[in-house]
């Protein structure tokens, strides 16, 4: 059985990973648009707009390394970011990607900080919780099972709440908790729109489950 829960675990972590390399760009990407339409504006008070100029300047480097294939500088940049303009947008979209580029880089410590970084300094409760969601696969990714889901235990915001679930879901059966991950993917199944694809895969997991009666 163990065997089993073993394959289906990489499986899953596999997945995970597929899923942010995939799909992190594109996050990126939005991120990016988003900073610089309406970065000025989430500016700290008192950094003034030399602050806010400089940190978009070093972001459009950065966005330039991201889609340069160049992970290393888009690590640099971005702690260059979060010394220098902690209190910018600009650095925590700055720390998300950094935290992509170190994991795709396996270096999950440094993956952990950035996300971290932004968790404690996000004003917004969409970043906070997409770097919330990004920790804990992190985690999940280095079996810190207990420490994932702590990090996924806060009420997420609405449109992120199946996506919260499906993550708990993984890390519960990760743990062979397999009845607890199924109320947990059912919980995903149950948030997620209808017509979207990701409903599949959802209940695969929970046919994977099998009867946990």
């Amino acid at each position: 059985m163990m065997a089993v829960y073993d394959l289906e675990e990489q499986e899953q972590i596999d997945e995970l990973k597929a899923w942010w390399k995939q799909y992190g760009n594109a996050v990126i990407l939005l991120i990016t648009v988003i900073a610089l339409t309406i970065g000025g504006y989430f500016g700290w008070r008192g950094y003034g707009d030399r602050q806010s100029l400089e940190a978009g300047e070093l972001f459009v480097q950065l966005q330039g390394a991201v889609g340069s294939g160049e992970p290393k500088k888009v690590q640099d940049i971005a702690t260059a970011m979060m010394d220098k303009y902690p209190r910018t947008a600009y650095a925590q979209f700055a720390a998300l990607a950094g935290a992509k580029a170190a994991f795709d880089a396996g270096n999950f410590a440094e993956a952990r900080t950035s996300l971290k970084w932004v968790v404690d300094r996000a004003k917004d409760d969409g970043t906070r919780d997409l770097a919330r969601l990004r920790l804990a696969v992190v985690l999940l990714d280095e079996k810190k099972y207990d420490e994932a889901l702590a990090t996924l235990q806060s009420v997420p915001v609405e449109a992120m709440t199946a996506l919260f679930a499906d993550l708990r879901g993984d890390i519960l059966s990760a743990q062979e908790k397999a009845a607890d991950a199924r109320g947990a993917y059912q919980l995903a199944l149950d948030k997620t729109d209808a017509k979207s694809p990701y409903r599949g895969i959802i209940q695969g997991k929970l046919e994977a489950l099998g009867d946990t009666k």
